[in-house]
């Protein structure tokens, strides 16, 4: 018989990375005890180059900005460059664990094979690798949502090499070789780029097109502009037309004079793809631009203009489907459709224990986001300990979802998988915010452990908690 081991007053958070380290220092702060389970062995998620998990190839880069990205009580560190890096994401993000004192919560190299109710307990029964089970109070899932890449179907065979763009770490496996990059979301435009520089031939074949901002306008981060002119409260149109007009004063021009499709959606309508480099090489000739694959035929591909190539590597930068989490059953999660139907994607409608953190995408800015789910959840957890009635009025709201296109503050997204889970990050955020403040209530005296934060710049504990991890990235220089 499995001994089931008691952690009936602790709560069982599922994953190391952004959201389930901002989810470990909200339950800290509020006096909960937890566990975080991680399958690596460091914090990061995608952001540890050394997670075998990882998505992330070793150039990738954020493409939100240093202020929206940061957590708002830990600033990132001054002289750290204006889009991290994978390397100065994960200092970062241990940095925060480190200092919020999460780090030590974590098991490492662990792995979450089942989380079941049984025998009628609200409680959540947790199995690990190994046979090990645990019995929590609550779950938190926040092991995000790219972990199960998709790769279109076209007919016939490719007898070269495939790869997924979760696969692709560096571009040695393309040096010297005819490269087919598919999909022209910002991964696969990095990823063309990087290959043009390594590869004997790349093209990159766009099945519909998008629309591709530079990282800079006007001499600042393009989100920090965009932000700014979300703040004036413009109708939609309004945003549309000065966005059209900053990409025309700011950037190399249309995408169809580079050989890339037209987009047939209005602008706003997908998750942004963010390039400063794509369309420069498309015009020198280091990149192809083609159509979407008709047919695969050994070691040619065939495209929907009727044109044939011949390749030796196809990467597929084609996302990652929204399929049900792995150790969890969907009757657990509200599940109608294609995806969970939850509160603020984060909130059961029924159980006050199980909550999902991270499971949302948006075009920027999403560790802070994470941040506000997570503080929204420790507070209403807090005042269902000690003053239910206060929390009733956020009980009731949640059993009655807000989701899907009640979150997209009025943009209508183009229908396709990677948008299922598509917010529209001002408003979205803007409602975390105001209902944070409403459910008003302070930590427990001991329990608090919000450091002063000088500044990215300033000598407050933030700054200091950054200096090993800065100090490592220096020795990498």
């Amino acid at each position: 018989m499995t001994t089931i081991v008691d952690r009936s007053s602790a709560y069982c958070v599922v994953g190391a990375g952004a959201g389930g380290l901002a989810a470990g220092k909200n339950l800290r702060e509020f006096g909960f005890e937890f566990d975080v389970i991680e399958r690596a062995d460091d914090v990061g998620g995608n952001w540890y180059g050394g997670n075998t998990y990882s998505a992330a190839y070793d150039s990738v880069h954020l493409i939100t900005s240093k202020p929206y990205i940061q957590y708002d009580d830990f600033p990132i560190p001054a002289h750290f460059p204006t889009y991290l890096g994978r390397e100065h994401a994960h200092a970062y993000l241990r940095s925060y664990a480190e200092h919020f004192g999460v780090y030590e919560h974590v098991e490492f190299s662990r792995t979450v094979e089942s989380i079941e109710r049984r025998d009628g307990s609200p409680d959540w029964y947790v199995t690990l690798d190994g046979g090990e089970v645990r019995r929590y109070a609550g779950v938190v899932i926040a092991n995000g949502h790219n972990w199960s890449p998709r790769f279109p179907e076209y007919p016939g065979k490719f007898d070269g090499e495939i790869l997924h763009s979760c696969e692709y770490r560096d571009p040695e496996p393309l040096r010297g070789k005819r490269v087919l990059v598919v999909g022209g979301g910002t991964s696969g435009c990095d990823i063309a780029v990087e290959s043009s520089q390594n590869a004997a031939s790349t093209s990159l074949s766009i099945r519909r097109g998008c629309y591709y901002w530079p990282k800079y306008l006007f001499g600042m981060p393009t989100d920090v502009l965009y932000e700014n002119v979300l703040k004036w409260r413009m109708p939609r149109p309004v945003v549309r037309f000065f966005g059209s007009l900053f990409l025309r004063l700011n950037s190399a021009g249309r995408p169809e004079q580079y050989g890339l499709p037209k987009p047939s959606h209005k602008l706003l309508e997908e998750h942004f793809v963010i390039n400063s480099t794509l369309l420069y090489h498309l015009g020198h000739g280091d990149i192809e631009a083609k159509p979407d694959i008709a047919e695969l035929r050994g070691d040619r591909v065939k495209f929907s203009d009727g044109s044939e190539e011949a390749y030796d590597v196809i990467v597929y930068a084609t996302g990652y489907r929204m399929t049900e989490f792995p150790f969890i059953d969907r009757k657990h999660l509200n599940w109608n459709g294609r995806t969970p139907q939850l509160h603020l994607s984060a909130f059961h409608p029924e159980y006050d224990n199980l909550f999902v953190i991270g499971y949302f995408q948006t075009s920027t800015g999403n560790w802070p986001i994470m941040d506000y789910q997570s503080q929204l959840m420790a507070r209403y957890l807090h005042l269902l300990r000690t003053d239910p009635q206060r929390a009733s009025w956020f009980k009731q709201a949640k059993a009655t979802p807000m989701a899907g296109a009640e979150l997209n503050g009025g943009i209508q997204y183009y229908d396709s998988e990677r948008h299922w889970l598509q917010v529209e990050h001002f408003s979205y955020r803007a409602l975390l915010r105001k209902l944070v403040r409403r459910m008003k209530t302070d930590p427990p005296a001991a329990a608090r452990h919000r450091g002063t934060t000088a500044g990215a710049g300033g000598t407050g504990p933030a700054e200091q908690a950054n200096a090993p991890a800065a100090t490592r990235l220096r020795s990498h220089a």
